[in-house]
């Protein structure tokens, strides 16, 4: 996400770190770079324009231009006013004292609302509620059925409207029900439309005439940028709006929607969808997105997308093995899968502080298709040579990657570097051996992550 912007803020940002003093010249022919990449982004051009604004004022200050590092300042300075831009203080549900706590998604067809419903109640129970669905989507085919496949896999209850009772009365009698089953959760999936029309919104609000809504929350294709702040006016006049749930910022390169939305009516981005599974909602944090955007890392959101995916037992064992220098091709394969479902190689590489610099410069980073290669190699061998390496001769590195559907070279690759990586384990039991891995891993790794060549 945001990878446009972020290559382009980064070059922006070489005019102020390249030079040890800045004159207020240097400073605006830099601000320049930056507006033209917000704008690039799908901005809105007043965003953008009053964004720049409050960045000059403060960087053309004697603390700043004054100061012994002037190009990290206005760094600085860029980055806490990019934190206001996107809402300044995290922002999600609070759940009501007297429950249940009831949340209404809307939005336009399309826009992801039902899966994201799914998404949000996982999410909720994650932090220790009992939501409960309410299939309010009345209108397209399938969407109660799409609703229930989704949920149950979840482990989710899913109420239905009436169809007889209209839909303000049906949502009612799905609160009270769900009250009475003990859900302190209730998430409606309301209908959307092909675009926006006076029917959709007089429905949402006889639904909020009818029950008391707790959150109101749209949600809206980040993909679709200015769109989307459109459409969120839209809603926010006819029927109020209190967070917006941004779906597919994973592949939204540009994040002009992020960005505008706060600014441009008021409302704060509550959650992101960063991909398709049910795991793939997360909070939107200020904080932390400012920090990818400009490159920094977002190394919290990683900690804890690990925590979830890796347990603390399986770390642990893995942790005993290297320190005892007893890892094994299984091993290295294990991890690998971990780190897989951790999300797409270059997302987690750009969550690492100078990972988007490394990818930049053309660090040799391998892809989803390199990394299968690896495993099927790995899968091809016997127990015994991915426990013992050294017993893999010519011959059977011509039956592993007859296997595999890879080459002898590759084979020999991956164990070259396998090897290698084994004698830096083992100098983990000292502080210098410690610092000695660190300095030298990702160089001792990348033997054995690297696409077809001649094996090093």
């Amino acid at each position: 996400m945001f990878d446009t912007l972020t290559d382009r803020l980064g070059i922006a940002f070489k005019r102020f770190t390249d030079k040890g003093r800045l004159t207020p010249e240097d400073v605006d022919a830099g601000l320049r770079e930056v507006r033209l990449a917000l704008l690039e982004a799908d901005v809105n051009y007043k965003v953008a324009r009053d964004f720049i604004d409050r960045i000059r004022e403060r960087a053309l200050g004697s603390d700043v231009l004054g100061s012994l590092t002037p190009g990290q300042q206005v760094i600085k300075v860029v980055h806490e006013e990019l934190v206001g831009l996107l809402g300044g203080e995290d922002a999600k549900i609070t759940y009501h004292p007297e429950p249940p706590t009831t949340v209404m998604l809307m939005g336009l067809q399309g826009s992801g609302k039902t899966t994201s419903a799914v998404k949000l109640a996982r999410l909720v129970a994650q932090e220790g509620h009992r939501p409960i669905l309410v299939a309010a989507d009345l209108q397209r085919a399938a969407a109660v059925e799409q609703l229930r496949i989704l949920a149950s896999e979840q482990k989710v209850d899913v109420l239905e409207c009436a169809l007889d009772q209209g839909l303000a009365r049906g949502v009612r009698q799905a609160v009270a029900e769900a009250r009475r089953r003990g859900a302190d959760v209730v998430i409606v999936d309301t209908a959307g439309r092909i675009q926006l029309d006076q029917a959709l919104m007089e429905e949402l609000q006889a639904v909020t005439k009818a029950t008391r809504i707790h959150h109101r929350l749209l949600v809206v294709d980040a993909m679709t940028g200015q769109e989307a702040v459109k459409v969120a006016q839209a809603f926010q006049a006819a029927v109020g709006v209190d967070g917006v749930v941004l779906t597919k910022l994973d592949g939204d390169a540009r994040g002009g929607a992020a960005l505008s939305m706060r600014a441009a009516i008021g409302i704060q981005v509550w959650y992101c969808g960063v991909g398709e599974r049910a795991r793939d909602l997360e909070p939107f944090h200020p904080e932390r997105m400012a920090r990818r955007i400009l490159g920094m890392g977002d190394v919290l959101t990683l900690v804890e997308r690990a925590s979830q995916e890796i347990s603390a037992a399986d770390a642990k064992q893995v942790e005993e093995r290297i320190r005892a220098g007893r890892i094994t091709l299984d091993d290295f394969v294990t991890q690998m899968r971990q780190l897989r479902r951790l999300g797409p190689l270059e997302s987690i590489i750009g969550m690492m502080p100078g990972g988007r610099e490394l990818m930049r410069q053309g660090g040799a980073i391998p892809d989803e298709t390199q990394l299968g290669r690896i495993e099927a190699i790995v899968l091809s061998m016997t127990a015994q040579e991915r426990r013992r390496p050294a017993l893999i001769d010519a011959s059977r590195r011509r039956r592993i990657a007859a296997g595999s559907g890879t080459s002898a070279v590759e084979v020999s690759r991956l164990i070259k570097g396998f090897e290698r990586m084994q004698e830096m384990m083992r100098g983990l039991s000292g502080g210098g051996g410690r610092r000695r891995l660190a300095a030298e891993l990702w160089k001792g790794g990348a033997g054995a992550l690297q696409g077809p060549g001649e094996p090093g």
